[in-house]
């Protein structure tokens, strides 16, 4: 036991350590001046801020995390609401249909996004909807709610149906039901959903940049990837860019870290 146990720690503390290394190269860059061409492994010889005030005034990297956090917010609360909404039926409901309709989800999270990418940009041009909050999040909500469905469908199949019965005779609607009696019990698995989609889609750079081609429209990955250009690229700006939009995910998982761990595993298991 004791071995088992020194040979887990030793490779947690490797990955943790693999996945430390972009943090520490890109913090390294981040404070060092464009013209310190040292080691990007070496640490700066003096603090330079110059990168991080480029990146929020060039940039304008708090605006992107405006527009990021309005799309990320307005997504994750449709992409969990209807899954939850769609997933009781399918979860409840033992049917020949519903389990057509439950493998039809997950046929769709085999589908690469980017494979329907010029049918859907075409279909979003049509109906006006480039260049707009409302057509980037129905393209996000779209992509993510068979995850979502999937999730949930899962976790309320172990919950007893016995809760649904003495609810129906108390008098409450299938409505009633869900709202009162099975969404409460949703938290674990809500956090995960809300944790993994909503980080799909503040990292979201494919259908953005397709999707939102007006400059006044731009969310994070847009603005750290206009610091590479064909002829140069400002990595210093592009690294500290970078950090400051990451702090957002970092304290929403740390805010759910529980319940994402929790709702992880009751998804898989049930």
């Amino acid at each position: 036991m004791k071995k088992s146990n020194l040979i887990r720690n030793i490779v947690a503390v490797a990955a943790a350590a693999v996945h430390f290394v972009p943090f520490y190269i890109a913090i390294t860059v981040a404070l060092k001046p464009r013209t310190d061409f040292s080691s990007r492994w070496s640490l700066p010889s003096e603090i330079n801020l110059e990168n991080f005030a480029y990146a929020i005034n060039r940039a304008r990297i708090l605006d992107a995390m405006r527009d990021s956090a309005i799309i990320t917010v307005a997504s994750v609360l449709l992409v969990a609401l209807l899954g939850a909404m769609a997933a009781y039926p399918l979860a409840r409901m033992k049917n020949r249909f519903n389990a057509v309709i439950l493998k039809i989800v997950l046929g769709v999270m085999m589908i690469p996004p980017l494979s329907m990418l010029v049918p859907l940009v075409t279909l979003m041009s049509d109906i006006n909807g480039i260049s707009t909050y409302w057509g980037i999040i129905c393209v996000l909500v779209t992509f993510q709610l068979p995850l979502s469905i999937f999730m949930y469908s899962n976790f309320i199949e172990a919950i007893p149906r016995e809760l649904d019965e003495a609810a129906e005779i108390d008098g409450c609607s299938k409505f009633m039901i869900f709202y009162r009696i099975i969404l409460p019990l949703l938290k674990p698995v809500t956090a995960t959903v809300v944790i993994l989609t909503g980080v799909f889609i503040w990292n979201d750079y494919q259908f953005s940049l397709y999707i939102l081609q007006s400059p006044r429209l731009r969310v994070v990955t847009l603005a750290v990837s206009s610091f590479f250009g064909q002829s140069s690229s400002n990595l210093g700006a592009a690294a500290a860019c970078a950090l400051i939009a990451v702090v957002p995910v970092i304290v929403v998982y740390i805010a759910l870290q529980r319940y994402f761990v929790r709702g992880m595993i009751d998804s898989a298991g049930k």
